[in-house]
């Protein structure tokens, strides 16, 4: 009743996760969070019932939640009675009824891996095939499964198979000590570290009643934006190079190496893992910082510039981004599209505007949003949103503020929940974190907005040829690590 609610309502599912709370109070719960205009919503069932409860399921209303309900059978046993019952996170390292985030589960048992066929949908008639790719990819892409059915090259259906890389990051954080929970966070996904670190940094500071001091909330918020750019770049030159297009992959290649290289020099490290911890940062601008950095702005913000430009006039890209991966405004409504890939699709929404926190509430930054739905309104978003981070970022230096760059964080009392919710560069990273005994973590989940993107890319290849695969799906570029957990 709820779900259908929020449905109702407008509200978007953030993420659905479940807990075995035997130990407890002899039952199971299962939680649902979503996002409302003035605050974030947590919905808990309790489910009392012992072996394998079952609990309503709620993807009638967010279809997002369908992989989100298969992910919790395959980690506690709990069963949404949905009608894809298929296995999605498991892929045969553990036997069909070991659970591992049950409190029972010993997480040092080794078990044989013994894969199993996958039921993978099938489409039937003349001249239908299917063509396997992966899960094993060229480079250091990691691995994921795509069943492609088409007729000649032209896509019918698109399945994707994922959970390969779930490392158990949710069991590990178990006991963990409070003051050392940012560390795992900023591994979740290597290329979202200051995203989650700053989430769970934040879910801690609101149950332990910590506030950030001025100044370090700043300096995360220049270390997001780093990030963020840093990202993009990379994407626009990967992008340009499956288009055909070598040189955009050479000169936005050296611009991602000159930001990474001043990184090093103000942060003090190229990927900024360790730099956001609770209470504050690892540790303040040197002397020479402000200067480098917009030194480093003003060449980048002259050089995408020109890049945007070449970009716009090369025929023979403009010819693979336009029409090439459509997903429409309604569908990616519907589907539950959220961050970067929904803005290109038309719904204008973004956490540092729409729900401001320290310090963006004070600097004001503004929604990039396309409503071409295609590779080129993807392209079109990361171009401008790389312009708004230079800008927030002068911003952010200009106005910042004195004092120190941390504040010890207490222990947070047993038995509190926290939330931290970031707009990262992909879109809303979520860390939801419940406190243990003695400053311990009895259990965290950790949510990347790639469990709600990946089903879109499934409907935006349909129609398209099967070589265009590859430039539409890095034009989503979503993190195989962080929806896998």
């Amino acid at each position: 009743e709820i779900a259908a609610a929020m449905h109702r309502a407008g509200a978007p599912l953030l993420t659905l996760w479940g807990a075995d709370d035997r130990d407890r109070d002899g039952g199971f719960r299962v939680y649902a969070a979503y996002l409302l205009p003035d605050n974030v919503t947590v919905v808990e069932l309790h489910l009392r019932e012992q072996g394998s409860p079952v609990y309503p399921a709620i993807d009638g209303w967010f279809p997002a939640a369908q992989r989100m309900q298969r992910a919790v059978r395959d980690l506690l046993g709990i069963s949404s009675g949905a009608i894809d019952r298929r296995g999605w996170l498991r892929h045969g390292g553990w036997p069909e009824q070991v659970f591992p985030l049950r409190r029972d589960f010993d997480a040092d048992r080794r078990f044989p891996n013994a894969p199993a066929p996958y039921d993978f949908v099938q489409v039937e008639g003349d001249g239908v095939h299917e063509i396997a790719v992966g899960p094993v990819h060229a480079g250091t892409i990691e691995p994921g499964h795509f069943r492609f059915s088409a007729v000649g090259e032209k896509v019918l259906r698109l399945e994707e198979r994922l959970g390969y890389t779930h490392k158990g990051i949710a069991k590990r954080w178990e006991g963990m000590p409070q003051m050392e929970g940012h560390r795992l966070a900023a591994r979740v996904s290597g290329d979202t570290a200051v995203g989650f670190s700053w989430a769970w940094c934040a879910a801690l500071e609101a149950i332990a009643e910590n506030v950030c001091p001025p100044r370090a909330t700043e300096l995360r918020a220049l270390a997001l934006e780093h990030e963020r750019i840093a990202n993009h770049l990379g994407d626009l030159g990967a992008l340009g190079n499956d288009g055909g297009f070598a040189f955009g992959l050479t000169q936005f290649s050296r611009m991602k190496e000159d930001l990474l290289r001043v990184n090093a020099r103000v942060f003090r490290a190229r990927y900024l893992m360790d730099y956001v911890l609770p209470g504050g940062v690892a540790g303040d601008l040197p002397a020479e910082a402000p200067a480098l950095l917009l030194e480093i702005y003003s060449g980048l913000e002259s050089n995408v510039s020109g890049m945007r430009s070449i970009y716009a006039e090369h025929a023979g890209l403009q010819d693979r981004f336009r029409s090439a991966g459509i997903l429409e405004t309604s569908l990616a409504s519907r589907l539950g599209a959220t961050g970067l890939a929904a803005r290109a699709s038309g719904i204008a929404r973004d956490l540092r505007v729409d729900h401001p926190w320290p310090p963006y509430d004070r600097i004001a930054p503004r929604t990039a949003a396309e409503s071409g739905g295609d590779v080129a309104a993807r392209v079109q978003v990361r171009f401008a949103e790389i312009f708004e981070s230079l800008r927030l970022c002068r911003a952010l230096l200009q106005g910042l503020s004195a004092g120190s760059v941390y504040a010890p964080v207490p222990a947070a009392a047993p038995g509190r929940l926290g939330i931290g919710l970031i707009e990262a560069w992909r879109g809303p990273v979520m860390i939801a974190l419940e406190s243990g005994a003695h400053g311990s973590i009895r259990r965290c989940h950790a949510h990347d907005p790639s469990w709600q993107n990946w089903p879109l890319l499934e409907y935006a290849i349909l129609g398209n040829i099967v070589p265009d695969f590859p430039l539409i799906n890095k034009s989503f570029n979503l993190s195989y690590s962080g929806q896998d957990g």
